[in-house]
Parts: structure tokens; C-alpha cells; sequence
């Protein structure tokens, strides 16, 4: 997957595509439905798919990063889209000047005069263009001008509520990660690269993968979720490897940014500094709180790891497999579409 940074990398070979648009934050079913379509129209015309998204995201741009916490960070999302046959992504940087774009003049940029579309899907919802006055009826008059066709994709629901970034981020919030893996089509993961940490965990006695977050910390932004966790961790030469995680400030030792600290059950070996490794989520045990000693803590850790060991156990003999099965969803019943 090639990812082109800023409509000034694009180059003549880069025209001749079928795209479509959005922030894609998480990955979703709905978006994978998107995707879908996608790739297939892709293959029945020969052309490479194109994902155009934003840095900053619209909404964090406009709010001075007073947003809800995004599910992926932006290198996550590059990894996410490599699954669902996206071929190359524009990733456009959102400024000034590109809030200040008219929708015809970001669809004949982008689209025609840098993408060279044959053919564009958007969500049910898709808004473009300064002041979000652009909508699908404006990209397909768009598309008769310029001859690309245009699709609007049905919003994709489960259970009769619509799939979205924010029903994702409600479950989480409510330690709910069935839900959330539900709506994924995974489990909620968290990727990023073990670093050097104060070894507080080893003189503890329980040796931890630290994993900076590199996430903003505007009031409302961070990682969607945040205490004690089962969990699993992929990037090693035996995956996936059973362990539990704290995410937080660690209150208790003084603590300041928040760190994701994953403890991996019987692990005796080494090398983990600066492997990118990837956490999937699969139950929330506790949440982190602030404790009376150090004993106290130790105490509690002993608890938490007997947990995640009781869980994992009971996954293993008869409980979820941890392959996610794909669950029973489509069109939303009020959903409209139409196609060119």
C-alpha cells in the first residue's frame, strides 16, 4: 500500500482510480463495508483503490483537539487499511486552506485533476467542503460533469443501530468490549513500540512491555479506554501471548503521561525493547485506582494476574476461541442510496 502525503506528491501515474473519502478512525464494519464495495468496483474496472482521508482530523481541527479520543492512531489506521485491499492512501493535511475550500473546487482538485476518479462511494452521511456544504447530491452532480459515477453506501447497522466510530467509543467507555469487538469485527487494539520504562514492574515482581501512547492529551482525547485488562499481544515469535495490562497514570508510584503496561503471563524470555507489538483488548478486570503501599498494590496485581490467568484458561477450554466471528448486520432500515 503506498501512502502519498499532501495533493503535491501526487504524480501523472497516480491518475486513474476509484476512491473514497472520510476519516476511517477505527476501521470498522461500516467502513470495511465501504471498503468492500470498493475494492470490488476496483477489480471490475482494473483500477487502483484510494482512500482519501484527513491529518488532523476535520472535527480536531476545528475543535482545537476538544474531541472524543480517536480508536486508532493514525499509523494503526495505515495498518488496518493494508487488510481490506486498499491499494494507496491520500492523506491530506486539514489546514486554513483546506477548510476554506469550496466542495467543487475539493472535488475537482482532488478528485479529478489529482485522482483522475472513474468511480467514487461515500457514506450515507458523507458532508465536503467549506462549511460541509457539499453532500452526496453535490459529488454526483460532480460526477455527471466530469464522468466518474458516484455510490452512496447504505449505513451498515447491527441490531438496528447504525455502526459507527461513536457507538464504538460509547461501548468502550462503558466496558462493554464484546460490543466494541462486535462492531470492529475484531477486538479493540492498541499498536505501538515497547520502550524502556522506570522498572518499577520488575522490582515489583511483575516485569512489564511498556508502550508510550503517543496520544494527545486535550481533555477529551487519549485512548477510549483505561484500568486493568485481559489481554493479548501480537508481535512476538509465539502469538498471540496471554497477559493483563494496566493503561493509565499509574497514580500509585507517582505516575504522570498514560502508559499502556502489559505484564505477559510465563514469559521468560527477552528482546522485547523496540518491537512494534499489537494488544488486543478482550476483558476489562478493573479499574486503575490509586492504592494505600506498594503492598497494597503487589496484593492487588497478584489478584489481577490470577484473573487474566482464570480468563484466558476459560478461553482456551471452551470459552470464545478469539476468532472473531462476523456478526449478523446490514443496511440500516432507514437508509437510503442512490447510484448513477
Amino acid at each position: 500500500m503506498e501512502l502519498i502525503r499532501g495533493l503535491h506528491n501526487l504524480r501523472p501515474r497516480h491518475r486513474g482510480s476509484v476512491a473514497t473519502i472520510g476519516n476511517f478512525d477505527g476501521v470498522h464494519l461500516g467502513h470495511q463495508a465501504v471498503l468492500g464495495q470498493l475494492a470490488e468496483r476496483g477489480a471490475e474496472l482494473g483500477l487502483p483503490t484510494v482512500v482519501v482521508t484527513f491529518e488532523p482530523q476535520p472535527r480536531e481541527y476545528f475543535t482545537g483537539g476538544e474531541t472524543p479520543p480517536r480508536l486508532t492512531r493514525f499509523r494503526e489506521k495505515m495498518h488496518l487499511l493494508r487488510r481490506y485491499s486498499v491499494d494507496r492512501v491520500l492523506c491530506l493535511r486539514f489546514d486554513e486552506r483546506l477548510a476554506a475550500m469550496e466542495a467543487e473546487a475539493f472535488v475537482r482538485r482532488v478528485l479529478v485533476e489529482g485522482l483522475g476518479v472513474r468511480y467514487v462511494v461515500v457514506g450515507d452521511d458523507f458532508r465536503f467542503g467549506r462549511g460541509q456544504r457539499g453532500d452526496f447530491a453535490t459529488l454526483e452532480a460532480a460526477g455527471r460533469r466530469y464522468g466518474f459515477q458516484v455510490a452512496a453506501m447504505h449505513a451498515f447497522c447491527i441490531n438496528g443501530e447504525r455502526v459507527s466510530s461513536t457507538r464504538i467509543r460509547r461501548a468502550l467507555a462503558e466496558d462493554d468490549l464484546a460490543a466494541a469487538e462486535q462492531l470492529l469485527g475484531r477486538p479493540y487494539r492498541v499498536c505501538g513500540r515497547v520502550a524502556r520504562g522506570d522498572g518499577r514492574g520488575r522490582e515489583l515482581g511483575f516485569p512489564t512491555a511498556n508502550i508510550h501512547l503517543h496520544r494527545r492529551r486535550a481533555p477529551m482525547s487519549g485512548i477510549p479506554v483505561s484500568g486493568v485488562y485481559a489481554v493479548e499481544l501480537f508481535g512476538l515469535e509465539r502469538e498471540p501471548w496471554p497477559g493483563v495490562a494496566n493503561v493509565g497514570t499509574r497514580p500509585t508510584v507517582g505516575g504522570g503521561r498514560s502508559l499502556l503496561e502489559v505484564h505477559l503471563l510465563d514469559y521468560a524470555g527477552g528482546g522485547l525493547y523496540g518491537r512494534y507489538v499489537h494488544v488486543d483488548f478482550l476483558a476489562k478486570l478493573r479499574p486503575e485506582r490509586r492504592f494505600p503501599s506498594l503492598e497494597a498494590l503487589v496484593a492487588q496485581i497478584r489478584q489481577d494476574v490470577a484473573a487474566a490467568r482464570a480468563f484466558h484458561a476459560a478461553r482456551a477450554g471452551g470459552g470464545p476461541s478469539g476468532e472473531h466471528r462476523r456478526p449478523e448486520g446490514g443496511a440500516c432500515p432507514s437508509a437510503t442510496t442512490s447510484t448513477p
